[in-house]
């Protein structure tokens, strides 16, 4: 039989990650998802024949799972009214919510309760996600594996041995796809200061970059090596790549990372009050 899950806040993560599970065959039955609004709710029962509830309490009662996908700054309510529910079922608590360390969520709970952190990542709503995730020390092995199969629903997962790690997570592909953004942005302006059209500039950047990342995925060889192979000696690409070189791009990528992930320490630090 299929674990009970019980999606608190039915926003995109939450949908993209429950319409992923029941894309690979997860029983739409075993999962209810809430929203204080049923007209929110509504077409999500409708498209996925999912369980729904306006009632997180009665949502949980019954629930093997809980993934908390609700805003960081309503939380502290939101675990507070549901706490007793909680504590009844001793579910497992799975937040996808940044910024609230797993030690904050397992106090608002009630404490003693297996709780697994997870950072997704927005390609995640067309399934191409990568999700870092952390567990504390209540989490069982089956727990973990449980935890595995949600979230590979929507993508790539990996575990951290520590909680701060998920700093780092957040630094790399939880913001990352803005970066990648940013740079789609940027090679469009350039192809259309070189005469492109900007919708002919736009396809040829994505497509470049959409293929370059699946050799990345397919090939043995590491980035630098790709990168070398596509360098002949004096030519252009070999130009370009001196010219990021001369700008000190990696300089550039390093501090904003460090950046992103001083922030997430901030918020933490923030939130967890």
């Amino acid at each position: 039989m299929a674990s009970q899950v019980t999606f608190i806040g039915a926003g995109n993560m939450a949908s993209a990650i429950f319409g992923g599970m029941i894309e690979g065959g997860y029983p739409a039955t075993a999962i209810t998802a809430t929203s204080p609004s049923d007209a929110h709710l509504a077409p999500l029962r409708q498209r996925y024949g999912i369980r729904t509830e306006t009632d997180n309490t009665k949502a949980v009662a019954n629930a093997d799972v809980v993934v908390l996908a609700v805003k960081p700054q309503i939380m502290r309510d939101v675990c507070a009214a549901m706490r007793d529910a909680i504590q009844a079922r001793k579910s497992l608590i799975v937040s996808v919510a940044a910024g609230l360390g797993a030690d904050t969520l397992e106090a608002w709970l009630g404490g003693e309760l297996a709780v697994i952190r997870c950072m997704p990542n927005t390609p995640s709503l067309v399934g191409a996600g990568a999700s870092g995730l952390y567990a504390n020390s209540r989490v069982s092995d089956a727990q973990r594996q449980l935890a595995t199969g949600l979230l590979e629903a929507v993508g790539l997962v990996e575990w951290v041995d520590e909680e701060s790690l998920l700093e780092a997570v957040t630094a790399i592909s939880g913001s990352g796809p803005a970066y990648f953004f940013l740079f789609f942005e940027a090679l469009e302006a350039a192809g259309v200061r070189l005469g492109l059209p900007a919708a002919s500039a736009r396809r040829l950047a994505l497509q470049t970059a959409y293929g370059a990342a699946r050799m990345a995925q397919q090939s043995d060889k590491d980035p630098a090596t790709l990168k070398q192979n596509v360098m002949s000696p004096g030519g252009t690409t070999e130009r370009a790549i001196h010219s990021f070189e001369a700008a000190e791009l990696r300089r550039i990528v390093e501090e904003a990372t460090e950046a992103c992930a001083a922030r997430a320490r901030e918020m933490a630090r923030e939130l967890g009050q």
